[in-house]
Formats: structure tokens, sequence, C-alpha cells
């Protein structure tokens, strides 16, 4: 794992963004996202934890993800 906190390692790609899967599972621990058919929607009732990058998941905003190695792969979804 890279040597910066989780909430600053975001890595941006042409499809979307990755983060570290220890930080999503804690979005999905806190409930700050929540399965949505086979996508994961932004609960804005829910706290969300600090990201270097403001607006990462925006309110009511639909994401697809998938697992690579020790990293989560995010794509946002239309609604």
């Amino acid at each position: 794992m890279d040597d910066q906190a989780p909430f600053e390692d975001v890595r941006f790609d042409e499809e979307g963004f990755s983060i570290p899967e220890l930080k999503w599972r804690e979005l999905l621990f806190i409930g700050a996202l929540k399965p949505d058919g086979e996508a994961y929607r932004r609960d804005a009732t829910r706290p969300l934890p600090p990201f270097r990058i403001p607006d990462l998941f925006p309110e009511g905003a639909r994401f697809g993800a998938r697992r690579e190695g020790g990293r989560v792969r995010l794509r946002r979804l239309g609604p």
C-alpha cells in the first residue's frame, strides 16, 4: 500500500477512480454508500469520512465498484 493516508490515496483514470479497499470497507460499514441493485448509492443522511477531493461521492450519486488487488475501482453511473 502507498504511504499516503487512505483519504488522500485516490487514483483517477479514464473510467473513474480507485481507493484503497480498507477505505471502501469503511464507507460500506458506516453506511455512507449503500447497495442499490448492482451499484452503490451515496446516502447523504450518513456522514462521509474526509477525502482530500471534495464531492468525490456527491449526494445521490450511484457507482459501479469492482475490486482490483488491494483497491476498489469506482465508476459513476447514471441515476
